[in-house]
This record gives structure tokens, sequence and C-alpha cells, in this order.
């Protein structure tokens, strides 16, 4: 965590000073705003969290509830959303209250006494082998609670406006706010009020009866399984010795998913009640609760529960629904969206893969930092057309893969032909409900894979996998990804060359283009801003840390920033091996020791790599996405200069 650049700090650092309309944020939601939020579920609070990064853009969230979620019904939290919480700031705190899946038991029936069910395989789960981050459950509440945080504490001092309902919206064609809002207040003084509030754009993060959906036109394709299942947080008392343990359990009384909660002694059960008539016309759904315990004592024979308390209960039917497009715009409208779907509000599934609301949340980060950047003059507003172009096609994967998942879930015994398929399943497609196995295509934010070969092991579209290196200025090995916070800058990673710091070289020549006024740093940071307010460059070399020797270090590394004009330490890192750390990053991702340039995006996602020669490729690049805040310059040695807090202006 760095912090004083702007002065002493003697406080919380995880409070950023306010800054735009955080300095004196209104207590009642205006007439008029840039962003407006509706619904603050996951991928509402995280694109809350996220815009309060952007204090110059004017962004509430409205909430129909009169307050904080209690009882959230998603729990599992996968690896790349404890990713995605680190860069909020929160991973560490959520990490030690949550639930941490390290096993996950298969049970089956016993050959020998067929109505019984036996342990058949015990796994380990697949987060370790394929992430430092754990696989986790923890009330979906308390991660709206962390990112509520970080909304509040971030310099737009963003916070949710309870007790406000969502009646309608119309997209006007003029209009420096061209969407109207129609609410009705529900809590509080103003209870019963309906008004209208205009906004520059509008996200519908308002789940499966979204009415943002159904206002800008949009449908929901696909349809409801005839098949149904109890779900119910219990606390118990009982003699099943995998209580602990996550379980996918299959009887011939029908099939278990059993899911340990935070606590250490709350569990989450998933039962199976079968076959759901066609005529049945969702009255499976009013089941009582005590059906729902039985059925899952019939399922654990010759185990048993003992139920002392329900904390909910719910009864569903799998369905899989995606939307026809995520915003408010069809093909050859000949405009930017205005209106965009996150979440539920698009894509709905069955639980049982514990993905709603880790898709959901990469859907709100992968929005946010692009309205941020449209809004802020960044970017023109074609960034925007990306949302959907990206976010659809993961979607239609969730679906497929759960659609799948669900199909095996819910088999009799009598239909599995091998045991250990299931297992085998789990752990085969582990990559794809740990979340990273989303890849965006080409495009303006996506670069062409010409030069993949440079760069193996960050691969064109995916996250940014992050590698240890040692950082140089203290000995402290790090994870270089972990260093990038969810603050909506660019990163630039430069992998330099053999020569050391100080010798002539490709890395050296690129250091000197980058901190040149020719550069895509100085065309697209603002006029007065910190050096580094748009994008993050950092080097790291092949030596050992105890080889780089700082003072040789091209100054591109070593900018200074805020008004005290201090000079930043942690931008400079060494891949070789030391006493602490026996790998070299070089040779873990795949990294061409002649040197590589890696270009990671806002939300993450690597968007282009490029060799250290490609100055040209790595300008006309970002010309695509960004747009120039002054004018181009022919190429001159860098200036000393101190550097001032961005200056932003909202485009109309």
């Amino acid at each position: 965590m760095q912090f004083h650049h702007h002065g002493y700090v003697s406080g919380d650092p995880r409070v950023a000073p306010a800054a735009g309309v955080g300095l004196d944020r209104p207590a009642e939601l205006p007439d008029e705003v840039d962003v407006l939020i509706v619904g603050s579920g996951p991928a509402g609070m995280l694109l809350a969290a996220q815009l309060s990064q952007f204090p110059d853009v004017a962004t509430r969230i409205i909430e129909r509830r009169d307050g904080r979620l209690v009882l959230g019904q998603a729990d599992g939290i996968q690896p790349r959303s404890v990713e995605t919480f680190q860069a909020f700031g929160f991973a560490e705190r959520i990490v030690a209250e949550a639930y941490n899946i390290a096993y996950m038991n298969f049970w089956g029936p016993d050959p020998e006494h067929p109505g019984d069910i036996v342990r058949t395989a015990r796994t380990e789960d697949y987060a370790f082998k394929i992430s430092e981050f754990p696989h986790l459950i923890v009330n979906q509440a308390r991660v709206l609670d962390y990112f509520a945080e970080a909304a509040a504490h971030g310099p737009g001092r963003i916070a949710p406006d309870y007790g406000v309902e969502f009646l309608g919206l119309a997209v006007h064609e003029t209009g420096e706010y061209p969407v109207e809002v129609r609410i009705r207040h529900t809590a509080g003084p103003r209870a019963g009020e309906e008004r209208s509030v205009r906004a520059r754009y509008v996200a519908g993060c308002d789940g499966a009866r979204s009415g943002v959906r159904e206002a800008i036109g949009r449908t929901h394709v696909g349809g409801v399984s005839l098949h149904a299942w109890g779900v119910m947080d219990v606390l118990v008392n009982t003699d099943f010795p995998d209580w602990r343990t996550k379980c996918a359990i299959n009887a011939e009384a029908g099939n278990i998913l059993l899911i340990p909660r935070e606590g250490g002694y709350l569990c989450r059960v998933y039962v199976d009640l079968g076959a759901v008539a066609e005529d049945d016309a969702h009255h499976v759904r009013h089941t009582p609760i005590d059906q729902v315990i039985r059925r899952a004592n019939e399922i654990l024979h010759p185990y048993a529960l003992d139920v002392r308390q329900v904390a909910w209960h719910s009864v569903y039917e799998v369905g899989h629904r995606v939307t026809d497009r995520f915003d408010d715009v069809d093909p050859g409208d000949g405009r930017a969206p205005r209106v965009f779907l996150t979440g539920d509000a698009c894509h709905t599934h069955s639980a049982k893969a514990g993905q709603g609301m880790n898709v959901s949340m990469q859907d709100g980060f992968n929005l946010g930092w692009k309205l941020g950047h449209v809004l802020t003059g960044l970017a023109p507003a074609s960034l925007l057309e990306t949302y959907s172009a990206e976010r659809q096609p993961v979607a239609q994967q969730l679906i497929d893969f759960d659609r799948e998942w669900s199909s095996l879930m819910a088999r009799k015994p009598e239909e599995i032909s091998d045991p250990a398929e299931l297992a085998t399943f789990y752990l085969g497609t582990a990559e794809f409900p740990s979340g990273f196995m989303t890849q965006y295509g080409a495009s303006a934010i996506v670069g062409d894979d010409a030069h993949q070969a440079l760069a193996e092991g960050f691969p064109l579209g995916k996250r940014f996998k992050s590698a240890e290196v040692t950082r140089v200025c203290d000995g402290n090995v790090i994870h270089l990804g972990h260093h990038a916070r969810a603050d909506g800058r660019w990163r630039i990673y430069a992998f330099a060359d053999a020569p050391a710091a100080g010798e002539a070289s490709a890395l050296a020549d690129w250091a000197d283009w980058i901190a040149s006024p020719a550069s895509p740093l100085a065309r697209c940071t603002p006029e007065g801003a910190d050096v580094d307010a748009v994008f993050d460059v950092k080097v790291v070399y092949q030596q050992r840390f105890d080889e780089v020797d700082l003072g040789r270090v091209p100054a591109a590394f070593r900018p200074t920033s805020g008004p005290l004009g201090l000079t930043d330490w942690e931008k400079v890192y060494a891949a070789g091996p030391d006493g602490w750390r026996a790998a070299d990053a070089f040779a873990e991702r795949g990294l061409s020791r002649d040197g590589v340039v890696v270009v990671v995006r806002p939300d993450q996602y690597v968007a282009a790599v490029l060799p250290l020669t490609a100055t040209e490729e790595l300008t006309d690049f970002f010309a695509g996405c960004l747009l120039p805040q002054r004018e181009a310059a022919p190429a001159q040695p860098p200036a000393s200069t101190t550097s001032r807090p961005v200056a932003r202006v909202i485009p109309t």
C-alpha cells in the first residue's frame, strides 16, 4: 500500500481524500447525474466502488430496499473474484472471515447396501492448483458491505440511496442528460413521491426481474427445466462425517450439494426435489421447509440431520437465460449505448456452479472503468460498445457450463456408468468456474496476437496472471499483479532485455521514448496531472534485485508525483531468482529474453503484447482507444516536472 505521496497521512490510509463531487456530495438524490446505477447487488456495488475512483463523475446508486442486504442468496466466491477483491483492497479481510474450500468429496450408493451412501472420492479443490487465490464461501451481504466501504472511502464518496424504486426510463435523442428515469421514494420523509432523474448513462443492476431490461425492450432468451431444488442455510447436529467439507452426494433417494458456510457451523444444502410436472405452474416453489429437510435425510441415509435452526431457505427451478443484448443499442442504430444491463438482469442460471455473483461482479468491473474513461474525456463514447460485445459471450459460456454441471448433478445412480465422472468433470473444468477462462477477442482494447510468442504466459484478452518478482528498492518478494489497484489506470509492464540497468539496451531506448512528449503517456495524460495518472509504467529486469542499480535505472521508471514531487520507488522489479524466491518470472511466464511490453487494462485483462522496439504499434494501439489530452510533440529528452492532481473535464 502506497500513501503519503500527497503529504503525511496519520489516519486510515484506505480512506482516500475526497475529491470532485465527493467534496460536497448532496444528501438527496439530485435531479441530474452522470451515471445512475439501479440496484445494489454485486455488479452494482462493484460498479459504484470503481466509479468512486473517478470523482469528477457524478454517480448515484438507487436501491428499493430501505437498507443494506441482511441475508444474501449467493455465497460462492471463485478465485478470480478474490483477485478482484485484492484490487479493491479487501481480499485479506474477507478471506479471514470466509470458509476456504480445501477439498470436495463425492458420495454415492453403497454397493452392498444401495439405500445407504458411502464416500467414493476425495479431491483437492482446484483453486490453489491454478492460482494464488483461494475458493471461498461467504455471505453475499458481506461482499456488498466491503464494496460499499470501498465506494464510500473512494474520492467520490459514493453511498447507496436506499428506499428508491425504479419505475421506468426513456432515452431521448438530444440533451446533455438524455436518459430520463422515473423513480418512486419508498422510505423516509418522501415515501410515495414520484419524480424524474436525468442521467447521461444508466446501469441496470436490478436482478432477474429487471425493470431496466424491460424498459429498453430486451428479453431473456432461454427457459426453465422441469427439475426443482430446495436450498437451505441450516444449523444442525449430525453424524455425517463430511459436514464441514464441500460434498456432492448422489443417492437412490436423490442428490445433495453440501457447501459449508463461514463461521464454523452454518451449512448450505441444495436438495434435489426431483422432476416437476409440465402443468405444475410453479407450485413446487411452495414446498414447505419440513419436506425439504425430510428429503435431505432420505438422501443422507444412514446418516441424519437434526436441524436446529433454518437461517434461510427457498425452492427454485433450474433456469438458463441470456438477454439478447446487454445494452440499449441495436446494430445500425448509429449511436453509442446509454443504458447497460449487468448481472442477473442479463444472465440467469442455477446456483450450484457458484458462478452468479462472480460473473456479475466481472460485468461491473468491465463496465466501470469504461464509463469512467468516457465521462472524464479519456476515451471516446465508442469504447462503451465493447461492454456488450465482451460480456455477452462470457454469459453464454456460463450458461453452457452450468447446464452441463446441473445435468450431471441431477442424475440418478442408474444413469451413472463411472462413479468418478463428476469428480473428473469438477477438476477437469476448473479453470472455467475459477473465472480464468474468460478471453476477450481482438478489438480497440485488445490488440492482435502477432507478437504473442514473446509472452506466452500472458495470453491476449485473458486476465493478467501475476508472477512473483522482487521489488528492487527494498528486496521484498511480491506478486507483480497485486501491486495494481482498481483505480482506473492502465498498466504497462516493460520486461527488460538482458543488459543491466544503465547499459545500452532496447529497454533503455524504450524508456527514453515512453518519457518523451511523443509517447502515448504524454499525449493521453491530462495537462497538469501526475505523469502516472493514466498509465502505471513498471519495469522488470532479468537480474537479481541486488544486481540492479536503482541510480542507473531510467527516469521513466522513477517518476515523481503529488504536490511534493516525491519519487515513486515501487516501479522497479527484478525477476532473477534469489534466496527468497527460486523461480524466475521470465521462465514462469514464457517471456522473451529479448524483452517485451505487456499492456494491461484497468480491469486486469491483457490488452497488448509488443516488442520493446514496437513504439509505433504501441502509439497506434492507444490512439485507437484513448483520446489525446494534448498535442503530439516530437521526441525530446524528458524534462523533470513537479506534477499536480488530475483536473478532469466531463464532456457534454
